[in-house]
């Protein structure tokens, strides 16, 4: 909350930096920006950091600045409207969404870097498809963690190893408030855990149309141990991370309760938030239900999303460790404890355990992968959970994955579509139609954007080296090594994914020698810029950041191989927009979707990748490259193969291309690639698309069921004990 008198005729200004709408709204950001432009740089774009922080003569200077004023009063408009809803494509197309919510419970949402309460393309995608629902004026209401600590800053030494450091976030400057009651009381529920009782309140973000809740234990009322449990995003053992979902699942259900929020369809993000559902199973019997009814009534209303094809990847506890978490929680239904838990039951490569994603599939009605790929090997994945059907007839859809536009095409890039498509083209970037008018926008016009956007990058990768060095952070060698030394000029490829071992980033050194031609050809020179974390705990992971961090510190390589160390949000923007071809190289079929590459096609960078997650639907030959063999299953042994046909793609296609010149020095076929990358993102990969089909394919008729089956009335006939509804708090 700021502290600091606004001028009035400006006051509003505090609204807007607290509606994380402007993230995604050029006109809002340069409103921002017209305050103070140093202080909106080294703020990184945070307008609470920016209000806090502005000399007050500044803020009377702009209330008294005519231009100032116009454009302000342009942008609240604008902010009004869209908080009316009315011309919305819900409200259009679909008013039946009216009056209804969708509850959307995930471990993390990617925002902006005012607010690091992510760790990568999960949280992402949580945060596009969040603001995406607001764009649409799909009712949605985010629940999530408030982690103090965020997710960790990574460094990178000079021998190459990744350390992490963590910065406690300052509240203060982050889009956030907490939630109260009228009369200024934070909004608190209790959950049992493991014998005890432990207080949650919120945080709230306002998303456009939307809301997120934030879960928060850092109360008074809880000792140490259970104030740090949701300190970190996915920090320490299993006894930890246990009860960060205990707390969020069934939290997350009793914070809406007491705010009198009646969600009609609940989205599990991914297992993690599985216990959402074992608190509405058990609020059922509560009231009475018997077992089958009460677990088909909480099925109705539900709808799970699984991201992980790989098994390691899913959640699964011992049930020594489960019956020790819930001790108190069950409230004298303890004869319906094992039921509950045995829907959870898997066997693990170490014994029988609860496996989230086990729970989730069978506590769901509607469940669904996150690509067409995904799909097929969830179903494989998963047939022993439905052992009476064949593997086609496994109860897992799925939806593919999706960027939000206006949160990732660059602004300078969204100006030329304007006056090329039409300043409403934002609005209408899902219609085929409107890309056929993308052959009037100028080769060269479009070239000379893309190198705008290109030497942006390479001069923020700069600035951040120039910054690291003169705090004493980084070494000589190290700066060359962060890309000090690229060339804005030459054929530059962005690889930034999480540093896992399938998704083999080290690939492309396989033939060092036949790389290294690549990269030193005088007259067609080649670049490459890796950015990504590993997990703390992923050893094998860090090995290979070394291995990239050593070839980008190898004097042979001529500094043509650049590692950009913490990857976030805001240099994620810069680099998809800033390279001109991005890389993917996972192990098939290990990559349950991935959207860097939408992303970066979208911004006209081609994508060039297996076919794997979305571009196994995605490649059409005319927006970008496809290497390796089209195939469901791999082997390590097809690492060498896969490493020789991206050799063969990149010499005798990638490259030929990109330097075919006229005497204008344009490259057309490249931009004509550019142009088709930009259309099969925008169309076919947006979050718009996936926020349609979420609501046809599965909110729509989950709504239907569970108005059928009337999970809401029994609760509302026979009032839950589990926590108190706060008629007063806002909503």
């Amino acid at each position: 909350m700021l502290k600091r008198r606004i001028p009035p005729r400006i006051a509003r200004i505090e609204e807007l930096a607290y509606n994380l709408w402007w993230s995604w709204n050029e006109e809002v950001r340069e409103l921002f920006q017209a305050v103070d432009a140093t202080l909106w740089n080294d703020t990184e774009h945070n307008p609470v950091k920016l209000l806090h922080e502005v000399p007050e003569e500044r803020l009377v200077k702009a209330a008294a600045d005519p231009a100032f004023v116009k454009r302000f009063d342009a942008v609240l408009l604008a902010f009004d409207e869209m908080l009316a809803g009315g011309g919305s494509w819900a409200a259009h197309e679909r008013p039946e969404l009216a009056r209804k919510r969708i509850a959307y419970f995930s471990a993390e949402f990617g925002l902006h870097n005012s607010l690091p309460i992510y760790s990568g393309g999960l949280g992402v995608l949580a945060g596009d498809h969040c603001k995406e629902a607001s764009d649409l004026g799909v009712s949605i209401v985010g629940v999530g963690f408030m982690y103090p600590r965020g997710y960790f800053h990574q460094r990178i030494s000079s021998s190459g190893w990744q350390e992490q450091a963590i910065e406690v976030i300052n509240w203060g400057h982050a889009p956030i408030r907490p939630i109260t009651t009228a009369a200024g009381e934070r909004v608190q529920v209790s959950v049992a855990f493991a014998a005890r009782s432990v207080t949650v309140a919120a945080y709230e973000v306002h998303l456009g149309r939307g809301r997120l809740l934030l879960l928060d234990t850092d109360l008074e009322a809880n000792d140490s141990w259970d104030r740090d449990i949701p300190a970190r995003l996915y920090g320490g053992d299993q006894r930890t991370r246990i009860a960060q979902e205990i707390l969020l699942g069934i939290g997350g259900v009793r914070l809406l309760r007491a705010l009198s929020i009646e969600p009609t369809v609940w989205h599990a993000n991914e297992g993690h938030v599985a216990f959402m559902m074992l608190e509405r199973l058990r609020e059922q019997l509560a009231a009475g239900v018997p077992f089958e009814a009460a677990l088909e009534r909480v099925r109705a209303a539900t709808v799970f999303t699984t991201h992980t094809p790989v098994p390691a990847g899913h959640d699964a506890f011992p049930f020594s460790l489960l019956e020790d978490s819930f001790r108190g929680y069950w409230d004298g239904l303890e004869p319906l404890k094992d039921r509950c838990f045995a829907l959870g039951e898997h066997q693990e490569s170490w014994g029988k355990s609860f496996n989230m994603t086990v729970f989730s599939l069978r506590a769901s009605g509607r469940c669904n992968a996150v690509s067409e790929l995904h799909g097929r090997v969830s179903r494989r994945m998963w047939r022993g959970v439905f052992p009476d059907r064949t593997e086609d007839q496994v109860p897992i859809t799925s939806v593919t994955n999706g960027v939000h536009v206006p949160s990732w095409v660059a602004p300078r890039l969204s100006a030329l579509l304007s006056r090329t498509l039409g300043p409403d083209w934002l609005t209408r970037h899902d219609e085929p139609a409107l890309w056929e008018d993308l052959v009037s926008v100028r080769d060269d016009e479009l070239w000379r954007v893309h190198l705008q956007l290109k030497r942006g990058f390479v001069g923020l990768i700069r600035e951040r080296a120039r910054l690291r060095w003169m705090r004493g952070l980084t070494e000589a060698a190290q700066l060359l090594a962060a890309g000090t030394l690229l060339d804005p000029e030459a054929l530059t490829i962005g690889f930034a994914r999480r540093f896992a071992t399938y998704k083999r980033a080290t690939l492309i050194f396989h033939d060092i020698e036949r790389l290294f031609r690549m990269l030193e050809d005088p007259w067609r020179p080649l670049q490459i810029v890796f950015a990504g974390k590993a997990h703390p705990a992923d050893d094998p992971g860090k090995h290979l950041i070394r291995e990239v961090y050593e070839k980008a510190l190898d004097r042979k390589l001529g500094a043509r191989i650049a590692f950009v160390d913490d990857y976030d949000l805001h240099v994620s923007k810069f680099m998809v927009s800033g390279v001109d071809l991005w890389l993917n190289t996972p192990r098939p079929p290990m990559e349950a979707c991935g959207t860097s590459g939408q992303k970066a096609g979208l911004n006209g960078a081609p994508h060039l990748s297996v076919l794997d997650g979305w571009w196994y639907e995605g490649y059409r030959g005319g927006n970008g490259w496809a290497f390796g063999r089209k195939r469901e299953q791999t082997m390590e042994s097809d690492d060498a193969l896969d490493a020789q046909d991206l050799y063969r793609v990149l010499s005798e296609e990638v490259i030929p291309l990109y330097y075919a010149r006229d005497s204008d020095n344009v490259p057309r076929g490249w931009v004509e690639l550019m142009k088709e990358a930009m259309r099969s993102a925008a169309t076919r990969f947006s979050a718009r698309r996936m926020v349609k089909e979420y609501v046809e394919q599965l909110y729509l008729p989950a709504m239907r069921a569970s108005a059928e089956l009337g999970e809401q009335a029994t609760l509302e006939a026979t009032p839950v004990r589990a926590s108190e509804r706060v008629e007063s708090a806002p909503d």
